[in-house]
């Protein structure tokens, strides 16, 4: 298993203003992920859930708790990455969100081997 470190997340408003400088995004039906490559050499996730997307707490902390999960059993390459939800993301099922994100990560995975 992977954990999930504190390094391994975005934590500034500069960490996120480098990735919304230059990113490459992939638009999805739930989110947008905006994705930068990074020098560090590990995967940094930062999450952007907005109340006007996702109206109820429960909701939004259930979404983030899946995020943060599905982020650390994947190995990803080099890359800070950033989620933007998008509206009716909150009336996925557990296990669509995870379907979907799989594919999202795959996507993602192509873009950045090149």
């Amino acid at each position: 298993m992977f954990a999930f470190k504190k390094t391994q997340r975005l934590l500034k408003k500069s960490d996120y203003d480098h990735v919304f400088v230059q990113a490459k995004k992939i638009v999805t039906n739930d989110f947008v992920v905006l994705c930068r490559e990074n020098d560090l050499g590990y995967a940094r996730l930062g999450l952007a859930l907005s109340k006007k997307m996702i109206a109820k707490a429960h909701d939004r902390n259930r979404i983030k708790r899946l995020l943060r999960e599905c982020f650390r059993q994947t190995q990803l390459p080099a890359v800070d990455i950033i989620f933007l939800a998008r509206t009716g993301v909150a009336k996925q099922t557990n296990l669509g969100i995870n379907s979907r994100l799989s594919k999202t990560w795959e996507k993602l995975i192509a873009c950045f081997s090149k």
